[in-house]
């Protein structure tokens, strides 16, 4: 007889799961979406734009200058770099865990859950780390710069906190499960 533990057990192990692919891929498209909202559209900061006063030693690179303006856009690249291997990367495990039916696996609340809750971990790790631990830039600087951090770190715990409920929200995706069989949705 299978117990619920042993059960919940079985399904985390399980290759099929689309935890780890759809966590991989939450830091990458929540990182894209940083990157091209905040650094590129709205303008509201590059990677090293608050290094006049940051807590490590970084040269400062004024975003007003060309040349401070370049080595930030260096930066921002770099950054963007990593996203897109997170996303390759992410891409590559699900493609290796979900063997059948994958058109079931992007429909299901499942994946998207666990996407939501990647991007909710790269908004509370990004802020924790580059904002407030190392100080290399703020959402938005200026007076209400520590308003705007704490709004970006609340907005990491409810993508966090709503893609975990999301995922939850479903049936358990089945990578094994014959096309037709239903919706795949829920945890994985």
């Amino acid at each position: 007889m299978t117990t619920t533990a042993g059960t919940a057990r079985s399904a985390e192990a399980a290759p099929g799961s689309l935890r780890l692919p759809g966590i991989v891929l939450g830091v990458g498209l929540g990182g894209f979406v940083d990157g091209i909202l905040l650094h590129q559209l709205l303008q509201w900061h590059h990677m090293l734009t608050s290094t006049d006063h940051d807590h490590i030693g970084v040269k400062y690179y004024s975003p007003k200058t060309v040349s401070g303006l370049e080595m930030n856009t260096v930066w921002d690249g770099v950054f963007h770099a990593v996203c897109w291997v997170a996303v390759i990367a992410g891409l590559g495990i699900l493609h290796s865990r979900v063997t059948h039916n994958r058109r079931a696996a992007w429909a299901s609340r499942a994946l998207w859950g666990w996407i939501l809750a990647g991007w909710g971990m790269f908004n509370l790790v990004e802020g924790l780390l580059d904002h407030q631990i190392l100080g290399i830039h703020h959402v938005r600087g200026g007076p209400y710069q520590a308003w705007w951090d704490a709004g970006f770190l609340a907005l990491g715990g409810l993508l966090v906190a709503g893609g975990f409920l999301l995922q939850r929200g479903g049936r358990p995706f089945d990578p094994d499960a014959p096309r037709g069989a239903g919706p795949a949705g829920g945890r994985a």
